[in-house]
């Protein structure tokens, strides 16, 4: 008599997956910031580089001093309130970290050298000169600068992260600064506010949120019915690769990447040399578009930044790359005479384009494993359950 087995659900990963752990604290600091509605600013205290600066003493502002609805933080020193930043990041990540399995000491001991770096360096390209633009000259009595925005900064940043990681650490980070470069899971959680911050913005603006929607439903034909088959029929027919392989790397390619193309193996039997490796030609590739698509969208579609964000969101293949190339892409374009109206237009269409693909990898896969087990490796007189399959492909999904 055959006996059955009932799929379990790891309850445990609520707490010990990074993607979990994004959303949760994410949605603490969404919480934290709600009754900001009604005038009490509980993260009044937090504080963020005042740039374009040239006078020292001014380039920090505590965001509750800028409000004039409250006058809750106006003694507090801006020194004081960065300290208070990093205590309270510190608290929450170690304490995520920990539930993890991560090493606490090397964890707060990494996460600090990070904090100091980010916003040292955040701090020091706030300086007029590395960010002004041409209509800020005469209110700060210069004559040139290096014309990325406010926003731009983020270039900066990516720079030495890319100086750090691969110039001078090219062989490998430190023990240390590994456990604390948890770099996917901040852009995680930066994703999740990023959404609480589209959907705030989206009750004001009903009109550009149905848009959004729109074209984040078209983004999901493109991907899905449009790109997929034609990267499955290049692979398969034009380099001839193996049938599971032009899959996974149509999935990996025209989808979401690293996700997609584990999703896909799994569902389809594709031995674990094929989803390592096409994650990691997603990587490599992501990691290059990162740094050369935003120049090449804010210099050719800088009028049209909808069309900018949904190639962000549709060509950089990682979560967190298409982010932050959607934050890059809107620094550029926004700074640009004329652009500022643009702001967070880039990004925002970037991030629900992608969102919106992510959310149907699942039925994806299940739609995948069907066809391999009813058509591509379909053994005479086997049948198997159709909830069988589902809860088999998506087990294995939810693992990745």
């Amino acid at each position: 008599m055959a006996t059955q087995t009932t799929a379990k659900i790891d309850w445990s990963s609520l707490w010990k997956r990074e993607d979990w752990w994004a959303l949760w604290i994410g949605l603490l600091i969404f919480f934290l910031s709600l009754p900001g509605y009604y005038g009490i600013y509980l993260l009044g205290w937090v504080p963020r580089v005042s740039a374009p600066w040239l006078n020292p003493s001014k380039s920090i502002i505590i965001v509750g001093q800028a409000l004039t609805m409250t006058k809750a933080y106006l003694g507090l020193n801006p020194l004081l309130s960065v300290l208070f930043l990093y205590l309270f990041l510190l608290a929450i990540l170690t304490l995520a970290a920990r539930l993890m399995g991560h090493s606490v000491r090397r964890f707060m001991a990494g996460f600090t050298i990070m904090f100091i770096l980010t916003f040292g360096f955040w701090w020091l390209f706030g300086y007029a000169y590395f960010n002004a633009t041409p209509d800020q000259y005469a209110k700060l009595h210069i004559t040139w600068s290096i014309p990325v925005g406010a926003d731009g900064i983020l270039i900066y940043l990516l720079l030495v992260g890319l100086f750090i990681s691969n110039v001078v650490f090219y062989r490998k980070l430190p023990a240390v600064l590994e456990t604390g470069a948890r770099t996917e899971w901040y852009i995680k959680t930066a994703i999740v506010l990023l959404g609480a911050l589209v959907g705030a913005s989206s009750l004001k603006y009903i009109s550009l949120a149905v848009g959004l929607v729109e074209r984040s439903l078209i983004a999901i034909v493109a991907a899905y019915l449009i790109y997929w088959p034609i990267s499955y029929l290049i692979s398969y027919r034009v380099f001839k690769l193996d049938i599971k392989w032009s899959a996974t790397l149509a999935s990996g390619v025209s989808i979401c990447g690293v996700s997609a193309a584990i999703a896909t193996a799994a569902a389809i039997g594709a031995p674990s040399i094929v989803p390592a490796t096409v994650a990691s030609i997603i990587v490599l590739f992501a990691a290059v578009e990162l740094v050369i698509l935003p120049f090449i969208a804010a210099t050719f579609l800088k009028w049209a930044p909808y069309a900018a964000g949904a190639w962000m969101g549709l060509s950089v293949k990682t979560n967190g790359a298409a982010a932050a190339s959607g934050a890059l892409t809107d620094a550029l374009i926004s700074a640009q005479p004329g652009l500022a109206v643009y702001k967070t237009w880039v990004l925002t269409m970037a991030v629900m384009n992608k969102v919106f693909i992510d959310i149907w990898i699942g039925l994806w896969a299940f739609i995948l494993a069907v066809i391999w087990v009813t058509r591509v490796e379909r053994r005479l007189g086997e049948r198997i359950p159709v909830i069988q399959i589902w809860l088999g492909s998506q087990s294995l999904y939810l693992a990745t």
